[in-house]
């Protein structure tokens, strides 16, 4: 879906393709048949934009066979899709029964993660709508933290990494004439765990095709102050490659036994649902909902954030809540201003299987209405901040 802003740039509105697991290309094939292109019928518009996920299997089979990459970018075009971003977070493995700590890997310490980047910016070049000249691909926030802060060599390989990275982007622009924008997202737990965090090791790399991508769950789950994120982002000159519009799970009282019941529905054995609360003390955490929930390390005196997606235009039922108002405040300082600071908005709730049994769509059909419903909110937010639909 595309927007125009008010001072005439276009800003794109995808959703991502996470949410449907495959690995192959055959499964990407099927994901765009079976749910992308449902969706695009409910929302009533001849084109959507859909953040595309490629698993390390899939993209190199369009990497290695030029014949399949035309295929599929024919197969977007048949099918009324587009794609100006990938995620690129996520390797290998996203729909396994258990995901966990597997999604940090490989990190950017291993070569794997920058040549499967690198494929990702060449194939999203040519994946990229002849009318568009921009594309983005969103990237782990470095490492999890742990061994990477026990590395003394780890920065410097990340760096070199990135840096190299960086060189590749600009070599493809000169190409192809199309540029690629990665962003590290920053992630609770990770070494790049908030936007601040993002800033030191952006600098050091120092390069505007290499920014950062803004995940407006996980900078509510850190608490972090959206104004003062993005000011510091700002002011340090480090881009906003892209931003994911989610919500994160939260609880006001999280001392009261029927709020711990509720919050105990969403403690699931597939992902990971770091928890943080902000004390007078600080910021206090545990990697796991279900880890909070049965020990005395996270202090419940004040609420509780959880890294859980949950659908923007569903929030939890009491006693429970999302954070939404985080999203609608992030989304007003992006593109609310005089010019926007991104151009690319992915909806990004990949854990609709993984919600409470009773809440989880149970049939292709239910799961497309979902992801639709989602979709409409966020284009009433865009229109409502200015922004003008286009066909």
């Amino acid at each position: 879906m595309r927007f125009r802003h008010p001072d005439g740039t276009t800003v794109h509105l995808a959703y991502c393709t996470n949410v449907h697991p495959a690995e192959t290309l055959d499964g990407v094939r099927a994901q765009l048949r079976d749910h992308c292109e449902p969706v695009r019928r409910r929302l009533g518009r001849d084109r959507l934009g859909i953040g595309l996920w490629l698993a390390k299997e899939a993209a190199r089979t369009l990497v290695n066979d030029p014949s399949a990459l035309r295929a599929l970018r024919a197969e977007l075009d048949h099918r009324g899709l587009e794609v100006v971003t990938l995620n690129g977070f996520p390797y290998e493995g996203f729909g396994a029964e258990e995901v966990k700590y597997r999604v940090y890997q490989p990190d950017w310490t291993h070569p794997e993660r920058l040549a499967h980047t690198t494929d990702l910016a060449r194939l999203l070049a040519a994946l990229l709508p002849e009318d568009v000249s921009h594309g983005s691909v969103s990237t782990l926030p470095i490492a999890w933290r742990t061994p990477y802060a026990t590395d003394p060599a780890a920065a410097a390989t990340a760096r070199k990494a990135l840096t190299a990275l960086a060189q590749r982007l600009d070599a493809l622009a000169e190409l192809t004439g199309k540029t690629v924008t990665i962003g590290l997202e920053p992630e609770p737990g990770c070494t790049v765990e908030t936007t601040a965090d993002a800033i030191a090791p952006l600098t050091a790399v120092g390069h505007d095709r290499i920014g950062v991508c803004v995940d407006t769950c996980h900078l509510a789950t850190s608490f972090e102050d959206p104004d003062t994120a993005l000011d510091a982002l700002h002011t340090a000159g480090i881009p906003v490659a892209k931003a994911q519009l989610s919500a994160a799970l939260h609880a006001e009282h999280p001392h009261l036994p029927e709020v711990r019941e509720a919050l105990a529905a969403f403690a699931e054995p597939r992902f990971l649902h770091q928890t943080r609360t902000l004390t007078a003390a600080g910021l206090r955490g545990t990697d796991d909902l279900d880890e909070a929930l049965a020990g005395v390390s996270l202090p419940d005196s004040t609420p509780w954030r959880s890294h859980f997606h949950v659908p923007l235009h569903a929030p939890p039922a009491p006693p429970l809540t999302s954070t939404l108002p985080v999203l609608e405040h992030v989304l007003t300082r992006l593109v609310g201003g005089p010019a926007p600071l991104t151009r690319h908005l992915e909806v990004e709730t990949y854990t609709w299987q993984a919600l409470p049994a009773e809440l989880r769509p149970r049939t292709r059909a239910q799961l497309a209405d979902g992801i639709a419903a989602e979709l409409t909110l966020a284009r009433d937010l865009l229109t409502d901040l200015g922004l003008k639909e286009l066909p």
